[in-house]
């Protein structure tokens, strides 16, 4: 029989220096993307680190007090979770208590005044026409108040995001100009969302018909109040834009302010209702296939694609700024979109969209329109339900098992138990890492249930150590000597540990689905870990298996290696005595 060449690989050893290298580098960029980023320990949950609780009451508008039911409770709990939760794994805590107050609480590390201004803007959405169009910002001493009309510029900036049905566009008012911070127009600002009032009680601000005149408001005196408290207004003041809007009726017109793209406050004089929110069926953002940009779509239901088509071919025929129409959430002018042709059923706004802010937009029209108003009851500041002495105590517990598993891979496997040691160091590096990124990039935060998820994962990944382990020595109980063994051993232990992390992580993506709240924290660790135990497995624990077996500590079975034949029960070859032939006498 030939000897194999020399030089020769084994089967299914491959290069396991360069798997090695691939995962220590992973390693050392997750570690230097964590502290690029300023985070170096994870987002701790309400449970652990304490945060904020907001009471909100429901209170149904006139004409409407069955809207507090528990239906529309329980709706609004889903809108308010999806704003403040984002991804839902960020542990902000929201229920319903009683039959008209909501509860949520905001961990500690949560951007407190923007999960704030989501919590308070969920009740009413309307689509008004734009009457007049002035800046916001403070003038300077001496210079004339706003005028009654929109000037060129204001009117210029109508040329920017636009709605369309069918690829027929109409433009946001406010994305005209180049984008001088991160919020883009023809969207849902962050910025424009910190009122949270209700329209305020007045009439038409100019002899132009609005689409749907308000029976209640009354020539003359009306318009001169209207137009004084236009004039009036100061939109960088949080109490101003509050009270400017406060007590308005859908069907009368009202002073609102709303952001440009370039963060710059603007006013708008707005006619009465021409659409409820309620209306929309449907709004989603996607991108354009044909422009490859952002775009925001809307679809309205039978009555409200009537009243949409009947303002907008009205506003079509207007000079700027009296061709938009703004979407106001809450008082607020979220976006104000201009009209070049009647819109009905379906509509888009395009423009200056990023992701973020179309899906903002979109999730707005989708979510921010209910038959209910909510006020902030209170807002108080709580400590930690369980607090550092739990988590430390549940971090003992968790140091205490991962003792014992080690001791029990010392006293059973000896020195493969280094190598088991090792990756367990690699898994724990490579989740505590990821967890921290997770933190700031989708809002993750560490909770007690999540604690618990990372302690299961230790017996997760040793079960996987485990099963390689017992294949390798298998192979040298039939005889093998070690480098073989290893290349025969692995497929088998492979496949065994696909089907097991599989089933775990099946459970753990069951388990994150079906339940909410702190559980979804245990579930989504659970996976996040199990996937890792597949990468430390396949990417550093068999190669690093794979080198050391060459190594003749552990080639030539010695008693503290873990592979030693004796212990293994394999018994020695027999080797018989070589047979000697007696000399044949030499003659005399």
């Amino acid at each position: 029989m030939a000897a194999p060449k020399k030089g020769r690989r084994q089967p299914g050893q491959g290069r396991p220096g360069r798997a090695l290298a691939l995962i220590l580098i992973a390693l050392v960029a997750l570690t230097g993307g964590m502290f690029l980023s300023g985070h170096t320990t994870p987002r701790l949950g309400i449970d652990l680190a304490g945060g904020t609780s907001i009471t909100l009451q429901a209170r149904s508008e006139p004409g409407q007090e069955s809207a507090v039911n528990q239906t529309n409770m329980n709706t609004a709990v889903g809108i308010i979770e999806r704003r403040v939760n984002g991804l839902g794994v960020s542990e902000a805590e929201v229920q319903t208590q009683g039959t008209d107050h909501i509860i949520v609480n905001i961990p500690k590390g949560t951007n407190e005044k923007q999960a704030r201004e989501q919590v308070g803007t969920t009740a009413q959405l309307f689509f008004r026409p734009v009457l007049q169009l002035a800046s916001g910002e403070p003038t300077p001493e001496g210079s004339p108040s706003p005028s009654a009309s929109g000037s060129p510029d204001e009117a210029e900036q109508g040329d920017g995001d636009k709605a369309t049905e069918g690829g027929d566009k109409a433009t946001d008012g406010k994305s005209g100009e180049p984008e001088a911070t991160p919020t883009t127009q023809g969207r849902a600002a962050s910025g424009a969302l910190k009122a949270d009032a209700t329209p305020s009680p007045s009439a038409p601000a100019d002899g132009k018909a609005d689409p749907t005149p308000s029976p209640s408001a009354s020539e003359g005196g009306a318009d001169d109040a209207l137009m004084k408290k236009f004039e009036a207004l100061t939109c960088t003041d949080t109490e101003e834009r509050t009270a400017a809007a406060e007590g308005t009726k859908p069907g009368e017109p009202m002073v609102g302010c709303g952001q440009n793209s370039a963060g710059q406050w603007e006013k708008y004089i707005l006619g009465p209702a021409a659409v409820a929110g309620t209306e929309i069926e449907d709004a989603k953002a996607v991108i354009d296939e044909r422009t490859g940009q952002w775009i925001v779509t809307m679809d309205f239901s039978g009555k409200g694609a009537d009243a949409f088509s009947k303002i907008t071919s009205e506003l079509k025929t207007q000079q700027p700024p009296m061709n938009q129409f703004g979407i106001v959430l809450d008082g607020e002018v979220v976006s104000a979109p201009s009209v070049q042709t009647t819109l009905s059923k379906s509509a888009q706004i395009s423009g200056s969209f990023t992701q973020e802010s179309s899906q903002e937009l979109a999730n707005m029209l989708s979510y921010g329109a209910l038959p209910l108003s909510f006020v902030e009851e209170s807002v108080t500041s709580v400590t930690a339900a369980l607090g550092g002495e739990q988590l430390e105590a549940g971090l003992i517990a968790g140091g205490i098992g991962l003792i014992l598993v080690i001791v029990y891979l010392v006293v059973y496997y000896r020195g493969l138990s280094l190598i088991a040691i090792i990756s367990l160091l690699m898994s724990a590096a490579l989740t505590y890492t990821i967890m921290v990124l997770l933190g700031p990039a989708i809002g993750f935060a560490l909770n007690l249930p999540a604690v618990c998820g990372a302690i299961v994962a230790i017996g997760i990944t040793a079960d996987s150590f485990i099963v390689f382990f017992e294949r390798v020595r298998d192979e040298i109980r039939e005889g093998r000597s070690l480098q073989p063994a290893v290349a025969r051993g692995w497929p088998r232990a492979r496949r065994t540990i696909l089907v097991s992390d599989f089933v775990s992580f099946l459970s753990a993506a069951v388990l994150f689905v079906v339940t909410v709240g702190k559980v979804q924290g245990f579930a989504f660790t659970l996976g996040l870990t199990t996937l890792l135990d597949v990468v430390v497995v396949f990417f550093f624990t068999k190669p690093l298996l794979t080198i050391l077996a060459r190594k003749k500590f552990f080639a030539s079975g010695h008693p503290w290696s873990g592979l030693d034949p004796k212990r293994l029960g394999v018994k020695p070859p027999l080797r018989r005595a070589r047979r000697t032939v007696p000399a044949d006498p030499k003659e005399a």
